[in-house]
């Protein structure tokens, strides 16, 4: 199974070469990669810790911890890779204690030794999923110590399944996981795997630090300013054109944010056009009465617009990719997304805390909006408690750690 991992691994590779010939992302994925592992310093005197994210959404999963392991570590040389482009361009963007940042080299054995031999990291860990075998064989090798991080399964993952052997034995390189429900513990269990600790999503200190930080925006300020607004955020075209019947209806009576997943030019002039003069692009903001729609045409500024939105659509849920719901719940108000959340806990959860519904058709956005805003308060303190209940998990993870 080993070789055919290797092949894979080299096929894969050829498979994102033919397409970075023509796909940007690809060829992003390809250059950063060339890069030799040696070309990265480590102060001398300095002890690493290395994190593994796949993308962004597990970098900022991960954040609580990183952050929880300085501060009783703060003298550790924190290195966090990165599988997807998207991590390493906009990492940056948040508020964070990365000492170093890079792409996770192709996942072979030779690329993983070299990786292991140059960095040492003292602890491991990999935020929620990708299970890189030959770099955590190698950690485990050099005496590091491995982690999972919200470690999140399901049944139908390849580790449960009759032929999926190799894939456990990545598994069983772990030291410990830190999952996310009493689901992934009970399945690891089955599978012989005993040292796990039920500590939750870390992704709830995240937002509960992003809230109370307080960052404001001059732009949504003005736009949002006395009146209620809906946000669609990080929305799929399937979600906005389910919706659009509703939301030309809903922006003659309140305000309407658009955060488009597909923020590229063609994309952000479709949408555009179906607003006529009662839209403004977030990137060529001018204030004016006729403002009624407001595109977020750029990166960076979705959850700052959750701050100042009564009431939130998440995108993905058509798609079963839904966006980061707790985004919007840190700040107390009302979500609404798609049918499609089975692989979501947190979505679940809303649902039955009724913080948040569940659409299936343009028809029924409007009434669910005017219900939603009816209760806003109750909602707002319902929230509140949630999220209460739910933080701590980045100290529980650090507090296990030994010295």
């Amino acid at each position: 199974m080993r070789l055919l991992y290797a092949i894979g691994m080299g096929g894969l590779y050829c498979l994102m070469w033919c397409a970075s010939l023509f796909n940007v992302k690809a060829k992003k994925w390809i250059t950063g990669r060339k890069t030799p592992v040696t070309d990265f310093k480590i102060p001398e005197n300095k002890q690493t810790v290395w994190f593994h994210c796949a993308s962004l959404g597990e970098f900022d999963q991960g954040l609580p911890v990183m952050f929880a392991y300085k501060e009783r570590f703060p003298d550790a040389f924190l290195v966090v890779t990165f599988f997807s482009p998207s991590g390493m361009e906009f990492y940056n963007k948040r508020h964070h204690c990365v000492d170093l940042a890079c792409y996770l080299p192709l996942d072979t054995a030779s690329n993983a030794r070299k990786f292991i031999a140059h960095f040492k990291p003292k602890d491991v860990f990999f935020v929620k999923y990708e299970f890189w075998y030959n770099h955590l064989l190698a950690a485990k090798r050099s005496g590091s110590k491995v982690y999972g991080v919200s470690s999140l399964f399901r049944p139908t993952h390849r580790f449960f399944k009759w032929y999926g052997g190799f894939f456990r034995s990545a598994l069983r390189l772990f030291d410990h996981f830190y999952v996310q429900d009493q689901r992934s513990k009970d399945l690891l269990a089955g599978i012989g795997i005993h040292q796990t600790t039920l500590s939750g999503d870390t992704r709830y200190d995240r937002m509960i630090a992003v809230r109370d930080k307080g960052d404001s925006n001059e732009i949504l300020a003005d736009f949002t300013y006395g009146k209620p607004t809906l946000i669609l955020g990080s929305s799929w075209p399937v979600d906005e054109d389910t919706l659009l019947t509703s939301l030309l209806e809903l922006h003659k009576r309140m305000k309407i944010i658009i955060a488009p997943h597909d923020i590229s030019e063609q994309h952000i002039s479709a949408i555009a056009a179906l607003f006529g003069n009662e839209v403004v692009r977030y990137t060529n903001y001018v204030s004016s009465p006729e403002n009624q729609v407001l595109i977020l045409d750029t990166i960076g500024q979705l959850t700052s617009a959750y701050r100042y939105a009564t009431i939130a659509y998440v995108g993905g849920g058509f798609t079963g990719k839904l966006h980061n719901i707790l985004e919007p719940g840190a700040f107390g108000i009302p979500v609404i997304f798609g049918p499609k959340h089975e692989r979501f806990p947190e979505a679940q959860l809303f649902l039955d805390r009724e913080v948040a519904v569940e659409v299936t058709d343009s028809g029924e956005l409007e009434e669910l909006v005017s219900q939603l805003l009816k209760r806003k308060t109750e909602i707002a303190e319902e929230l509140k408690l949630i999220f209460q209940e739910n933080s701590g998990a980045a100290k529980k993870v650090v507090a296990g750690l030994k010295d």
